[in-house]
């Protein structure tokens, strides 16, 4: 990277570099661009980051996540972004890495993240991209909350056609919606799609401006936030957090948990699959046990957690064993031997006790 940077610095254009690095590594003109643009963000903005890659913290991919998303931002905030994920960097796989890094640039930087947002969501558009043998992609760059929306209404329609048509795959029912419901020509056909968002209650009314998650996209700003709570037609939820450790501790309007309520404040906490490397959102996972039935374990929230189709499976494969750690949290041992600890990640960063704030709902 350093060797790349330097390069970069004397040999010429940004063309010719990326041409002669593009022979020298036999690589693609663009790999060759993406990777003198890594090398160089890292050694010029990001010490941090590109310390933790020559120790062996991360490797290329997951410095990558960084510098991605860093591209647009001024010097001052690269380094803020730079300091924040120091010590979020190892043990620690790519999306998470890239979720810390997008939660730091909102963070930082609200009033640009605002601007470039603007630009991106004017630039909407479908495309169509045609494909081999009798096939083509559609594809739709939309804001994020109406693409996850969507998503959310095909994936619910889908499923309710698979329980009564095994014949297709979900893949197949998805796209069999999505192709009727753009050709129909009455103008019905808009189901109103129940999307995930996580936010505080300060950030709600404006006394902060951290960031807030949307299922299966990650963290938005605070203003999107407000945009889609304003909306007349959103439906809410309460979810009571432990201020201390901003762990969830209750979902619902009431304390009793029967299996439906436990479900749902499951999957409020989790958010998403539960297995290290999955971010595949909780609503479309499956709440189980961790220590299952069969061996005696408890139908509650220490020890039932979301986990999607393929990583519920994988328990069953030898060698694979998982423990409890509390509330969702658990130990996994591979059939190799080596052990992975996954804790669902708090709904808000700890707060210290103050009597000038209200509690966090």
């Amino acid at each position: 990277m350093r060797a790349l940077a330097e390069f970069a610095d004397w040999g010429g254009s940004r063309r010719s570099v990326t041409e002669e690095v593009a022979l020298r590594f036999s690589v693609s003109r663009n790999q060759a661009f993406l990777l003198l643009e890594i090398s160089c963000a890292l050694v010029s903005r990001l010490p941090k980051t590109l310390a933790a890659l020559d120790c062996g913290d991360i490797d290329l991919f997951k410095a990558s996540k960084v510098t991605q998303l860093t591209r647009e931002v001024s010097d001052e905030v690269a380094g803020l972004v730079d300091e924040h994920m120091s010590s979020r960097l190892a043990d620690r796989d790519p999306g998470a890495i890239r979720s810390s890094v997008a939660w730091a640039v909102q963070k930082y930087d609200r009033d640009g993240y605002r601007e470039r947002a603007a630009k991106k969501r004017a630039m909407r558009h479908v495309s169509l991209g045609h494909e081999g043998e009798t096939m083509s992609t559609l594809s739709g760059y939309l804001p994020s909350e109406i693409a996850s929306s969507v998503y959310a209404s095909l994936d619910r329609g889908a499923r309710t056609r698979r329980d009564a048509d095994k014949s297709k795959t979900l893949d197949q029912h998805r796209a069999d919606l999505f192709a009727e419901r753009l050709l129909a020509e009455d103008g019905h056909g808009k189901p109103k799609a129940h999307i995930h968002v996580y936010v505080d209650f300060l950030t709600l009314t404006g006394v902060r401006n951290d960031p807030a998650f949307l299922a299966g996209y990650g963290h938005i700003p605070d203003w999107l936030v407000r945009e889609i709570a304003s909306d007349p037609k959103s439906t809410w939820s309460r979810l009571i957090t432990d201020p201390a450790t901003g762990q969830l501790l209750e979902a619902g309007a009431d304390k009793y948990r029967s299996p439906a309520s436990l479900a749902r404040l499951i999957k409020a906490r989790d958010r998403e699959c539960t297995q290290p490397g999955c971010h595949r959102p909780a609503e479309f996972s499956e709440i189980d046990h961790i220590v299952t039935w069969a061996q005696n374990g408890k139908t509650n929230h220490h020890n039932c957690h979301g986990y999607c189709k393929i990583h519920n499976l994988l328990r069953n494969e030898p060698g694979w064993s998982a423990e409890p750690t509390g509330n969702g949290g658990m130990t996994i041992t591979t059939p190799s031997g080596h052990t992975y600890t996954a804790t669902p990640e708090p709904l808000h960063d700890p707060r210290p006790e103050s009597d000038d704030e209200p509690p966090p709902f």
